[in-house]
């Protein structure tokens, strides 16, 4: 099977064309080695999937048919992912909340003065 099947069809990414994209950018590696979209897997391979800034890695257990429900995959690949790649994720979470929203645009005059009560209190 296709590398960019096989991460379809085990929900990895939505569509066989990011999947594609994926193994294009070097984001997908079998045996840490970059991948293009056509190669053939097999199991017994492990994969490295950076996908949200995590390096996900998993060892394929067997091949599916087709795509398969989101219960089912856990028969098809066994996760192996480091626990700091998941700690790294939190962190990246909480400094996005230091900052503004996005879209939210610049500072209003309301926003600006809340701001300069709070320094005067100190």
């Amino acid at each position: 099977m296709r590398i960019d099947k096989y991460l379809w069809c085990t929900r990895y990414y939505k569509t066989r064309s990011i999947a594609t994209e994926a193994c294009k950018k070097g984001h997908v590696r079998v045996d840490n080695k970059p991948v293009k979209p056509s190669k053939d897997v097999f199991s017994g391979e492990k994969i490295m999937v950076r996908k949200n800034q995590i390096n996900y890695e998993f060892l394929i257990l067997d091949l599916p048919l087709n795509r398969v429900g989101a219960k089912l995959v856990d028969l098809y690949r066994k996760d192996i992912t480091n626990k700091e790649q998941f700690e790294k994720l939190e962190l990246l979470k909480y400094s996005k909340d230091y900052y503004r929203k996005k879209g939210t645009g610049r500072p209003t005059k309301k926003d600006r003065r809340e701001l300069e009560d709070y320094q005067d209190e100190d």
